[in-house]
């Protein structure tokens, strides 16, 4: 039987600028595949084609106000904010903490300030959909998806290589 680790403390640097004490928390992208339904003649049920991967989207809530990531709010670039989204877990059989990093391209599409009331906290939530995005636990990448270059690896394995060779031979 295992017992959880728990996440401790998140950190996000946005642009090369660290957040510490900003970050209330962080929603990674899910990753989905593109399923197409399929049955032909012949066929007892439908299965599932694989199409690729749904566009991914991620979300970081902010405590306060952070006017340098507002101003970069409308950028026509598709990879314009780059986020290094750092999460600390602590294993509770004594073993050592688990470092898991989320590498994130992207661009803000929704900045959501959230209510304001005097002597309360004031949160804004930053949306971003990503071209980029990569996975990292204790230096080793799980996942690692570029959609613009046609990279998508999973655990080492590439997905999309033999696709790739095909168009670019």
């Amino acid at each position: 039987m295992g017992i959880p680790n728990k996440l401790i403390n998140i950190n996000a640097y946005i642009n090369g600028r660290g957040h510490l004490g900003e970050v209330m928390s962080f929603t990674p992208p899910k990753l989905v595949a593109k399923m197409e339904e399929h049955r032909a003649g012949g066929m007892p049920g439908p299965i599932d084609i694989d199409l690729g991967l749904e566009k991914l989207t991620a979300e970081i809530t902010m405590a306060s106000h952070t006017a340098r990531n507002i101003r970069r709010f409308g950028s026509t670039d598709v990879t314009s904010e780059r986020v290094r989204l750092v999460e600390a877990f602590r294993r509770q059989d004594g073993g050592i903490p688990e470092a898991v990093e989320h590498y994130i391209g992207g661009r803000f599409n929704e900045i959501d300030f959230g209510t304001s009331k005097p002597g309360d906290d004031t949160e804004h939530k930053y949306m971003l959909t990503l071209t980029q995005y990569s996975r990292v636990v204790n230096n080793i990448a799980e996942v690692q998806i570029d959609m613009v270059n046609g990279i998508y690896i999973v655990d080492g394995v590439d997905r999309y290589g033999e696709i790739m060779a095909i168009l670019t031979s």
